[in-house]
């Protein structure tokens, strides 16, 4: 006898929810087992194309990242520097990305490298979501989002590590920068805002003595002055990293002192040494609101 083939037949509210299971089943095989990303796919701002893992391995490297750190990598495509952060540094790490296929894709990576429980991955808009906790911000994006994302950064915690692969950041430059088979990686700092004008306390001789401290910052980079029992000297040998900041002074006479200290807000403090060699605690407040850090009309230094 020949057999009749098999079909199913269905008709009003049954047919219509066996559509919403089929749709359903195949909405999560392919945010789950069957995507497959395609170099050069198109995103929201970017097209994906992977960071090589040598340069992701790198990039970490260049950031410190230890045990403590909270990593957090803007789209984060399929996951990879966030899994690396975490199964090779030991780190906490959080993936955004825009694409829900590419976040599922990277939860399943995770998952198979054994770290999910330490590397998270939501779907987001970097602009929109609040990454301001992380110690070590990571992306590989576009000249013209790196800038849009340039005062977010700067707003982080004094200290916080930004690595960028391939773009950088206009008129910051970069703390270090490397290349790994032919790719460019750029770190940056987050400095301090040390801008503005400073009522500085240090000693002199045998006495503690006030004196009065401007500086120019744009970004780590800084100039100043600081007017001493009438004299107006020039801060010289300047460097700010993160909070840390040294700078150094030569008298009228010819004495040098040194000052190695830490911005904290509207508060300096530090320690300043004199020609003796010996140290003494200085401490600044600062007088007025903090100017911006980057201020594009003003002159170079």
């Amino acid at each position: 006898m020949m057999r009749q083939p098999f079909m199913l037949v269905c008709r009003g509210v049954a047919c219509a929810a066996l559509a919403v299971m089929v749709l359903a089943f195949g909405v999560v095989s392919t945010l789950g087992e069957e995507f497959e990303p395609q170099v050069g796919q198109p995103g929201k701002d970017v097209v994906w194309v992977p960071t090589p893992d040598a340069l992701v391995e790198r990039m970490l490297r260049m950031a410190q990242v230890t045990p403590e750190d909270y990593v957090v990598d803007l789209g984060s495509g399929d996951g990879k520097i966030v899994i690396a952060a975490v199964r090779d540094f030991n780190a906490r790490a959080l993936g955004i990305e825009y694409n829900p296929e590419m976040v599922a894709l990277a939860q399943r990576n995770a998952k198979q490298a054994g770290v999910e429980e330490r590397a998270r991955f939501i779907q987001g808009d970097i602009f929109e979501e609040d990454f301001s906790s992380a110690t070590v911000v990571t992306m590989y994006l576009l000249p013209g989002l790196n800038l849009r994302l340039r005062e977010t950064l700067l707003q982080m915690k004094p200290g916080t590590r930004v690595v960028s692969h391939a773009f950088d950041m206009s008129e910051w430059e970069p703390d270090e920068s490397v290349t790994v088979e032919g790719r460019s990686a750029y770190l940056w700092i987050v400095p301090a805002n040390a801008g503005g004008v400073w009522r500085l306390s240090l000693p002199l001789g045998q006495e503690i003595v006030t004196a009065t401290m401007s500086i120019r910052q744009q970004f780590q980079e800084f100039a100043g002055t600081i007017s001493l029992q009438g004299t107006e000297v020039a801060l010289q040998e300047t460097r700010l990293v993160g909070a840390r900041i040294e700078f150094v002074i030569i008298e009228a006479g010819g004495e040098q002192r040194r000052f190695i200290g830490s911005v904290d807000g509207d508060l300096m403090r530090g320690a300043v040494s004199g020609p003796d060699g010996r140290t003494a605690e200085f401490r600044a407040e600062r007088v007025g609101v903090a100017p911006a850090i980057f201020d594009a009309a003003a002159p170079d230094f």
